[in-house]
């Protein structure tokens, strides 16, 4: 098994053991940052438009910040310039358009985006985003995109022959981006495919835009998928033979009650094992989180850990995302201490 993550271990760790900690990708987004897109689509001018962009800066320089003083290892900008992770890229990408809302629960709509021709790839997606946070960053970046089964699942479509089609082209669009920020220097992708959980049945599909996205990546990239909620009884083990280095999965929400899911066959992957409940506001204590951390221990070894959050944190508070990421590093560290001191059994 290659190893992509000891180059994300810093240099000053203060641990033998490294259990590699990020965040998944979304982020609270301050209020003046809301106000001032919502400035921009209600007045459309230079004035709106610049101060849109300067504020979604300084946003993302905010929330790397606040990152990097949680002491989280691999940072995100919180995807300040991002709107919504499938309308954000269908925004980019040539043969989508938008026909208006649409009400997918309560009172919740989203913009679904429809295919109406040939996709292709019209423009970079992220290269920008990237190459400002790489600038005003002490930590590795990591990028997180939407994966192509998701962009297909989420999507109304009105060209392709079946959804199945449009995932695969989707894919080799996925594959350009990739590449582009690869040669920017971008070596941690998470590809972000929610719609697995709830269509298990498609795994062969998933299975085959990753072979198409990763086709041609240098072997020091680390490509995680991350798939949150849903029954992973019935997608594993078929995802250990996925050709990503990490497998990200939810499990603090559900109180761990899939985890002998993952203990029937060896978890031959890294696992990002979420030890943080982003549907809470409750900031759990670092005990609690210590606890959860070792519920990991349990199904692979400290090398092919990573201690991440559930889900996206943009559903909560600022301050409490901040602390939970704090106690959440506190906790790692003081298992890496453990480890060091050999308190600790761990499986093989």
């Amino acid at each position: 098994m290659r190893d992509t993550r000891s180059q994300f271990r810093p240099v000053d760790h203060p641990n033998d053991h490294f259990i590699l900690t990020t965040v998944v990708g979304s982020y609270p987004k301050p209020k003046w940052l809301n106000q001032a897109r919502e400035s921009y689509h209600v007045h459309s001018n230079k004035d709106s438009r610049d101060q849109y962009t300067e504020a979604k800066n300084d946003a993302s320089t905010i929330i790397i910040k606040e990152h990097e003083e949680a002491g989280i290892d691999v940072v995100v900008d919180g995807e300040m310039k991002r709107n919504e992770m499938v309308e954000y890229f269908a925004e980019r990408i040539r043969g989508y358009e938008f026909n208006g809302p649409v009400k997918v629960w309560g009172h919740n709509y989203f913009d679904k985006p429809s295919v109406a021709e040939k996709v292709s790839y019209r423009e970079p997606w992220l290269l920008e985003e990237y190459k400002y946070n790489v600038k005003i960053s002490e930590k590795p970046i990591k990028v997180p995109i939407t994966g192509p089964y998701t962009l297909a699942n989420w999507s109304f479509n009105e060209f392709y022959k079946d959804e199945d089609e449009l995932s695969y082209e989707l894919a080799e669009l996925v594959n350009m981006e990739i590449k582009n920020l690869v040669d920017a220097g971008v070596r941690y992708i998470q590809i972000d495919e929610p719609a697995l959980a709830t269509t298990p049945e498609d795994h062969k599909v998933v299975r085959k835009c990753l072979e198409k996205i990763t086709n041609g990546i240098a072997d020091d990239v680390r490509v995680g998928l991350h798939v949150c909620y849903g029954d992973y009884s019935r997608i594993f083990p078929k995802i250990l033979d996925f050709p990503v280095d990490e497998f990200d999965v939810e499990l603090a929400n559900g109180n761990y009650s899939q985890l002998e899911v993952f203990k029937k066959v060896p978890f031959t992957k890294d696992i990002g094992f979420g030890v943080i409940d982003v549907h809470d506001s409750r900031i759990e204590s670092v005990e609690e989180v210590r606890e959860r951390i070792l519920k990991g221990l349990e199904v692979v070894p400290p090398d092919r850990l990573t201690v991440s959050p559930d889900c996206g944190l943009k559903l909560l508070s600022r301050e409490v995302a901040y602390k939970k990421m704090v106690n959440m590093v506190k906790a790692t560290r003081m298992v890496e201490e453990e480890l060091d001191r050999g308190e600790i059994e761990v499986v093989k």
